[in-house]
């Protein structure tokens, strides 16, 4: 009696001459959301004891990415931009370390938005007791920055994608000396992730010619994602250029494949990722619909009436991350697991290279035209525009950072004589 009425009601909803139809959109409808969604990654890694540095933490992305790598056992360092005292930073963490079962996840304040913060952080790092990093994954990049819906300063939003891209800077160059300086075995891996809008900026890209203020927000978001794609792709050169008596990594492990070290010659690996289109990370900065002071209320509605369209069309956060995850898991061509019955090593991870969808990108960028091409120290690959188009983005970062750091060093010598006199200060 009851599949009686249900088929009734079925009918009467639907009647069986568009039966067909309905499959198919169904099946159509999950292909499209499938594809959307983007490959997931076939790779998994045991964290354990494996210290992770991640900018960007308090992201949706972020977070995201801070359960899955607690899950995994990692110690993780998530810089903030607030206190590490302050209510929401505190409430994340204790809730992160309870539901994942891991207490080896810890927030240190760091403003990537101010030189001489980033600065005050890396210099607690390394003359903490323990200065061990096994991976930086610089996540803060990813997220949009400019609105197409409200007015919102060009100027103001060219000066925090240039300060995010020189924060990042900052801290490689940093840090660097201690990864250096790290054991060869060890596995250690930057990873720079980066907006889905480099292809728009591709053809026409050169560091010394930045886009102007009037250039379309999606040019503009793509220059500074290519940007930091040729400086990954430069700092992979410049790493495999150092002598190699003490980069590669020696084992007595049989089960580990050391491949030619004309594949990847240091064991720090520098990739780039782009995780590709998120609701929360892209869609919602683009309608002003994330809380802040520039929040709209029409971007909110839009985003809430598009929410169908949305989930179909762009990622969530968890399917976001799976390249991110895939560049982290993958073993590097020092150490491979050989397949059983063959000769032939698996999946390793490409130094230097963009991904996305877990895939390498080949993406050309036109090489800059240079007469003294003779006596290169770091030979030219032709990869991402070349090693010449590299070395000019390194050193026009370089002097930009300088520029940065001398503008911020007023600011806050400004804001010293602005609070005037202690109040411990005895009067006169």
């Amino acid at each position: 009696m009851v599949l009686k009425v249900l088929a009734a009601a079925v009918n009467a909803m639907l009647p069986s001459k568009y039966y067909v139809h309905a499959i198919i959109s169904i099946l159509a409808t999950t292909v499209v959301w499938a594809f959307a969604q983007g490959r997931t990654t076939n790779r998994e890694r045991d964290m354990h004891a494996r210290v992770v540095l991640l900018t960007g933490g308090f992201t949706p992305l972020g977070l995201t990415l801070m359960q899955n790598l607690a899950q995994r056992g990692a110690h993780i360092i998530a810089l903030s931009p607030k206190p590490v005292q302050d209510p929401e930073v505190e409430i994340l963490i204790n809730l992160l370390r309870s539901t994942t079962k891991n207490d080896q996840i810890f927030a240190d304040e760091c403003d990537l938005t101010s030189a001489s913060s980033v600065r005050s952080f890396c210099s607690r790092f390394l003359t903490a007791k323990e200065t061990r990093l096994d991976a930086i994954i610089f996540a803060h990049e990813y997220q949009q920055l400019g609105s197409m819906i409200g007015h919102q300063d060009p100027a103001v939003l060219t000066q925090e994608r240039q300060n995010a891209s020189l924060a990042s800077f900052l801290i490689l160059t940093l840090l660097l000396p201690v990864l250096l300086v790290a054991p060869t075995e060890r596995d250690i891996r930057i990873i720079n992730v980066v907006n889905p809008f480099y292809a728009a900026a591709a053809p026409s890209y050169s560091p010394t010619s930045k886009p102007p203020l009037s250039s379309p927000l999606f040019h503009q978001e793509g220059w500074r994602s290519l940007q930091m794609v040729i400086l990954t792709r430069h700092l992979q050169r410049v790493l495999d250029a150092l002598p190699s008596g003490g980069q590669i990594p020696k084992t007595d492990d049989s089960t580990i494949h050391v491949v030619s070290e004309k594949m990847q010659k240091s064991n720090i690996v520098a990739v780039c990722v782009c995780p590709g289109l998120s609701r929360s990370d892209t869609i919602a900065p683009l309608l002003n619909a994330v809380r802040g002071r520039d929040q709209s209320v029409l971007g909110i509605v839009l985003y809430i009436l598009l929410q169908p369209l949305l989930r179909l069309l762009t990622k969530s956060t968890t399917s976001a991350m799976q390249s991110v995850l895939h560049v982290l898991f993958l073993p590097t061509p020092f150490k491979s697991n050989v397949r059983q019955g063959t000769d032939t090593p698996e999946e390793v991870l490409k130094a230097g290279a963009l991904y996305r969808e877990c895939a390498v990108v080949n993406l050309r960028i036109p090489s800059p035209v240079m007469a003294d091409a003779a006596n290169e120290q770091v030979p030219d690959d032709g990869e991402l525009g070349g090693v010449h188009l590299g070395q000019a983005v390194w050193e026009d970062l370089e002097g930009a950072l300088k520029e940065w750091e001398k503008v911020n060093s007023q600011v806050d010598e400004k804001a010293v004589c602005d609070e005037g006199p202690s109040v411990d200060a005895p009067s006169s």
